[in-house]
């Protein structure tokens, strides 16, 4: 990293603190070009602000971003979160996203927000010609079946109920 992006770091910091979700959204559109700690770091950050209008721009990381990395994080950030509203794109990384740890990582946070709408998609994704991807969407899918038969939906409450891979 160059000295400019330490600069970056300290203003996420100070947009994090100020809990400035329109600041993550625009740095997030426009961190295409940074170094990957910086894309990271942003997308790790959102989590932690449990805010639903950072759904579509992390959707958006989640399928645009060149990194597995940065798109995984986005996935895991997505399902800690649990907005339902992030299942279609969730969906569309667990069933095409290049690289298995997105796959993977698109499954879990399918079952973390507890939509059994995403059952028939991970009943495919058990399919998964990756062996971690599969064991992962068979896990979800009967976490959900678990919670179905429970007649509970994880919330998006700090004490969710979430499933741990």
């Amino acid at each position: 990293m160059k000295e400019d992006d330490y600069k970056i770091l300290d203003q996420l910091e100070e947009a994090f603190k100020a809990k400035d979700v329109p600041y993550f959204i625009s740095f997030l559109d426009r961190s295409k070009n940074l170094p990957l700690l910086l894309r990271v770091h942003s997308v790790c950050m959102l989590e932690h602000m449990g805010n639903e209008l950072v759904v579509p721009q992390l959707c958006k990381v989640l399928k645009e971003d060149s990194s597995p990395l940065t798109r995984h994080e986005a996935a895991f950030t997505l399902g800690q979160l649990g907005y339902r509203s992030a299942v279609p794109a969730l969906v569309t990384a667990m069933r095409s996203d290049p690289s298995p740890i997105v796959r993977h990582e698109s499954a879990v946070a399918l079952s973390s927000i507890g939509d059994d709408l995403a059952i028939p998609e991970l009943e495919k994704a058990m399919e998964d010609s990756d062996e971690d991807v599969s064991n992962s969407a068979l896990i979800a899918c009967e976490y959900l079946s678990y919670l179905r038969r429970e007649k509970r939906t994880p919330n998006v409450s700090s004490n969710k109920v979430k499933i741990r891979l």
